[in-house]
Parts: C-alpha cells; sequence; structure tokens
C-alpha cells in the first residue's frame, strides 16, 4: 500500500520526520511530496527542501520524493497513489486539513485522506515558528532533526 505526505517543510521539523518514520513503518511506499504555492514565499528553495528531505530520512528505504506544483490530488492520480497523508497537531489543523481533504474527495473521490495526529512533544512545533527563532539566533536543536540544524542557522546566519 502506498501513500502520499504532502507539505511545503520550509524547514522540515522534527514533528514532520516524526510523522514520515511512522508512516514509512505503516506504509510499503511513502511519496513525500515538497509541494509549492506561487503565492507563498518560501525561506529555502524547492530544491534545498528536497534536500533537507533526503538528508532527514536517508535511514528510510521505502520513501520517494518529489517536488510538486500542481494540485496533489492530480499528482497523487499520476503516480498511482490513492491515499494522502496529513499531520494534525491541534483543533485548527483539523479543522484546515479536514476542510482541505472534502475539497479533494471531490476533485477525487478516489484519493483517501488519513489523519495522523502528531506526537505530543511535537505539538507546538511550526516551521514558521522555527524560521523567526532562527532568524532571531535562538536555539532550534530539539525543533529540527540534527542533520539540518546547521543548514538552517547558516541560512540565517545573515539575516538577523
Amino acid at each position: 500500500m502506498k501513500a502520499l505526505y504532502p507539505g511545503s517543510f520550509d524547514p522540515p521539523t522534527m514533528g514532520h520526520l516524526n510523522v514520515i518514520e511512522r508512516c514509512a513503518a505503516i506504509f510499503s511506499h511513502l511519496h513525500i511530496v515538497v509541494a509549492t504555492n506561487p503565492h507563498k514565499h518560501y525561506a529555502f528553495s524547492q530544491s534545498q527542501r528536497v534536500q533537507m528531505i533526503r538528508t532527514i530520512c536517508a535511514h528510510l528505504t521505502n520513501i520517494h520524493i518529489h517536488y510538486c506544483d500542481q494540485l496533489i490530488v492530480e499528482f497523487a492520480k499520476e503516480i498511482e497513489v490513492g491515499i494522502i497523508v496529513r499531520g494534525v497537531r491541534a483543533h485548527e489543523d483539523f479543522e484546515y486539513e479536514f476542510q482541505l481533504s472534502l475539497l479533494n474527495r471531490g476533485l477525487n473521490p478516489a484519493i483517501e485522506t488519513l489523519f495522523i495526529p502528531t506526537d505530543p512533544r511535537y505539538f507546538v512545533l511550526r516551521s514558521s515558528t522555527i524560521r523567526e527563532l532562527a532568524r532571531l539566533g535562538g536555539d532550534i536543536s530539539t525543533m529540527v532533526p540534527p542533520a539540518i540544524v546547521e543548514d538552517i542557522k547558516k541560512r540565517f546566519s545573515t539575516t538577523v
């Protein structure tokens, strides 16, 4: 069984990695999709975000990493994946993700969405908060996978 886990991963957090590892243990193939939104400004380029995912997932053998700039349901159909996994932290996440899942179901009824709650240790982690903390020189070492801490610090070392 294959699943797709989309996100902007700008940058990937320990919460993202937790969901990825849990899904990799459940599904035979997990397609991680670094999505883009042309109306959003990213701190890291698409290639940097893909590389960070590759780095933090190097220990997993059943993952495939993609970049996508189209509708996720269309991409899922192209690669023949019928399950989209979404990580949720709080009620606000669930409400947004639930509405998105209904939209996706309307676009392609063959696509199912599964919600995976974030491990409580990572409940408050948000990429936007990590970016801001890194900009201000704060300690992000417990919030992002160790393999990418220096990449993130380096990116923001000249923007403070």
